[in-house]
């Protein structure tokens, strides 16, 4: 009963140590290939990718980040950000289009046997302003959050199972 696509997404989780391999230039155009697939309000598609793989920004962003020291050691990192001035849509959802496109990534990265993790930015300000100062982003654009990828040089098994308490049906 359980497919390709099901075992893809119970599958994913959250890695932090990474082996010090590049990943293939192929497979980075297919995640962002994916990211840009993912469900946006009013087809109105705010999100800006930024592919980071040059050693030194990897390692100014893992200071700035008090969450992300693996970056120091990750091989790629893609930061998604918003343009909230695109359209009134991308105004009021921008957020949740680039957490859809975040998601994508995550998920066509566990596809393809690498892994990763997502590292908050947008609520953060300290570390928004230190991510848009390093990689030189435009006053009106947001940061979302930064995806860090590579070769997992850990395992963690599966999810499985339903959270007692968290379903509810019809109210509350």
């Amino acid at each position: 009963m359980v497919n390709e696509t099901i075992r893809n997404i119970l599958a994913r989780r959250s890695i932090r140590r990474f082996h010090d391999k590049p990943v293939e230039e192929d497979k980075v155009k297919l995640i962002i290939e994916c990211a840009f697939a993912a469900p946006s309000a009013g087809n109105s598609r705010p999100a800006h990718f930024i592919v980071v793989d040059d050693k030194k920004l990897l390692s100014s962003l893992a200071k700035a980040h008090p969450f992300g020291k693996m970056l120091e050691r990750c091989p790629l990192a893609i930061v998604v950000c918003g343009d909230p001035t695109q359209s009134e849509q991308a105004s009021y959802y921008w957020e949740e289009d680039c957490s859809a496109a975040m998601e994508n990534i995550l998920l066509a990265a566990q596809a393809l046997d690498l892994g990763s993790v997502w590292l908050g930015v947008q609520h953060a300000p300290a570390v928004e302003l230190a991510v848009r100062e390093f990689l030189k982003i435009p006053p009106h654009i947001k940061v979302l959050g930064i995806a860090a990828l590579g070769y997992p040089a850990e395992n963690k098994d599966p999810h499985e199972g339903i959270l007692d308490g968290k379903v509810h049906l019809n109210q509350w």
